[in-house]
């Protein structure tokens, strides 16, 4: 495959996984919280529900972001909500600072647990990668986003081979717990809406994207790229179902419980860069919606931004820390982003591809 057709297919999925991954999808504790609680059979339902959203949503949203070559989430809100579009945008810093607030926490326990260095030295290893990287811009994000999303893949692959190995009967057994008295697409929902609120900050690779065509396509593979990881890291968890669901960070129980200390100690360094990715990929698309408005903008300026946005969301993370945070935070806001973001985009969204109804956003 040419690099082209990476760009247009494969890239936007990487970048879409890249945005998400980070803290709590990473470490498993988003994962126990949308999906395992509800038990093992309704927790792979709800992931199927959130896959069909996640393909559907950005199936629209690319198609959108080409056909009116707005490649950022300000151009692109604006035309979506009208006048409300400043809602969305409180909603999106408010969701920078959470879900980076939980990547720091992550961060500073992963590397505490490699390194056995205090929690604080992790996450300003983490400021400063995150910074250098979003100084840089989109050419070497992407680059480095697809690069670390097959080394991510490789990884993955490698546990869940490595656990069902050794405790497939376990696993197997584990889908007899069953509760009948669970949901069974209410967290799919809530887990795609969540997530899907953040897409516009990946817009900046759509352009790579020419025709319709390929922006429907690319936004169906996007959405599966994107659980695959989660798919794998599920069933893993279920070798340690039902205690799994009072791990702060499961992926380090499963680990722990294999007993294959080279492997946890790749999946941690691992595990650590997709914090990174989804730093980079949060701040990078406000980055990209201040310089539509400011195109003057520096480099330096860009690491500015970033770096202060880190510092306010660690400091969220050291006062509720990882736990709290996806618990009591994710919830309150799924619902803003479902409202806000996701139902306008499958109504108002998908009328104006359907009808081309003046979609290109016209700067005052």
């Amino acid at each position: 495959m040419n690099s082209i057709f990476i760009k247009k297919y494969f890239l936007p999925g990487f970048i879409f996984q890249s945005l998400i991954i980070g803290g709590g999808y990473g470490t498993g504790r988003e994962l126990v919280e949308f999906f395992l609680t509800a038990g093992p059979i309704a927790g792979l339902m709800n992931m199927a529900v959130a896959t069909i959203i996640w393909s559907f949503v950005l199936a629209v949203c690319f198609e959108l972001a080409r056909s009116g070559h707005n490649y950022e989430y300000r151009s692109f809100i604006r035309v979506l909500l009208g006048k409300a579009w400043t809602i969305y945008e409180v909603l999106y810093l408010i969701g920078v600072i959470l879900v980076v607030s939980v990547m720091g926490s992550a961060s500073g326990e992963i590397i505490h647990d490699i390194f056995d260095i205090p929690n604080i030295l992790g996450i300003v290893i983490m400021m400063v990668l995150v910074g250098l990287i979003v100084f840089y811009g989109s050419s070497l994000i992407e680059k480095l986003f697809s690069l670390w999303s097959v080394i991510l893949y490789a990884v993955f692959m490698i546990m869940f081979i490595a656990v069902f190995s050794r405790f497939s009967d376990t696993i197997g057994m584990s889908f007899y717990k069953q509760s009948s008295d669970t949901t069974w697409i209410i967290g799919g929902i809530k887990y795609a809406a969540y997530n899907i609120g953040l897409a516009p900050a990946i817009l900046f690779c759509v352009r790579h994207i020419e025709t319709r065509k390929e922006a429907i396509i690319s936004g169906l593979i996007a959405g599966v790229i994107g659980m695959v990881p989660a798919f794998l890291m599920f069933l893993s968890m279920l070798s340690q179902y039902p205690k799994v669901l009072d791990a702060s960070v499961p992926v380090n129980l499963i680990l722990n419980e294999l007993g294959w200390d080279s492997l946890k100690f790749i999946f941690q360094i691992v595990l650590f860069g997709t914090f990174i990715e989804t730093g980079v990929g949060l701040i990078h698309g406000f980055n990209e919606r201040i310089v539509a408005v400011y195109p003057q903008l520096t480099n330096k300026s860009r690491l500015a931004i970033g770096i202060a946005l880190l510092i306010i969301s660690i400091f969220v993370a050291n006062a509720v820390g990882l736990v709290g945070l996806i618990a009591k935070g994710y919830g309150t806001l799924t619902w803003g982003y479902l409202i806000v973001f996701v139902i306008p985009v499958v109504t108002i969204g998908l009328w104006r591809i359907l009808y081309g109804t003046g979609w290109k956003f016209q700067a005052n």
